[in-house]
């Protein structure tokens, strides 16, 4: 596949296998008026949080690797070791496969990220082929990789694929908003909160956005902290 093939298809808002693509914020702002429509509760959580982001990011290995630098560390703490990994230019597949224990862990790896660092840089995952691969394939293909759970592929392909129509329903902060804005007894656990967002399909990527900007919302009005 050639790269103004590759270019058409990410400018392009519908793929016939990869579906629809959110490419810019029209795109967004489509999704959300639909969702608004589809369910008087998301008119609501729309009408408090206003026009919702964009949030599209590159794609490619860096955006996996940072992905494995952000768990479980704070935001703070993962920019500053992405950010010493940039300076001594250790981002790429093969830099990473030629590093040295000690020169990723000056940069702030742990031993366990380190192996995931490696993991992926040696997978030769076709980032490429993967703009244009259904939703199922690219979740196998990444979680494949340790240190990759379904949660991490869903937000790859949510946000640096710009898939409309996936979902993250492992996603704390999407469980705890579901069961403030629909007024639920519990938070709802992964399984059933997928099972309620495919009601939110074509657009349960703008769903997400939606969440997650009523998130914070709500947690202000509740004083969560």
């Amino acid at each position: 596949m050639g790269r103004d093939e590759l270019n058409d298809i990410e400018g392009a808002r519908h793929h016939p296998v990869a579906g629809r693509i959110i490419v810019d914020k029209a795109c967004v702002a489509e999704g959300a008026a639909w969702l608004a429509n589809a369910d008087p509760r998301f008119a609501e959580a729309l009408e408090a949080t206003g026009p919702l982001p964009l949030r599209r990011r590159k794609d490619g290995f860096e955006a996996l690797l940072a992905a494995i630098v952000s768990q479980q560390v704070s935001v703070a703490a993962a920019d500053s070791i992405w950010n010493k990994l940039k300076a001594a230019k250790l981002t790429g597949p093969r830099k990473v496969l030629g590093a040295t224990d000690e020169e990723l862990r000056a940069c702030g790896l742990s031993r366990q990220k380190i192996r995931y660092g490696r993991a992926l840089a040696a997978a030769k995952i076709d980032y490429a082929a993967l703009r244009v691969a259904p939703e199922a394939e690219v979740v196998e293909t990444l979680t494949a990789v340790p240190g990759i759970g379904r949660w991490t592929a869903e937000i790859y392909a949510m946000f640096s694929l710009g898939r409309a129509d996936i979902f993250a329903p492992g996603d704390l902060a999407l469980q705890e908003s579901a069961r403030i804005l629909f007024d639920l007894e519990d938070r709802p656990r992964e399984k059933a909160l997928r099972e309620m967002a495919e009601a939110w399909s074509p657009w349960r990527a703008v769903a997400a956005r939606l969440l997650w900007a009523y998130f914070h919302i709500a947690k202000q009005r509740e004083g969560i902290r």
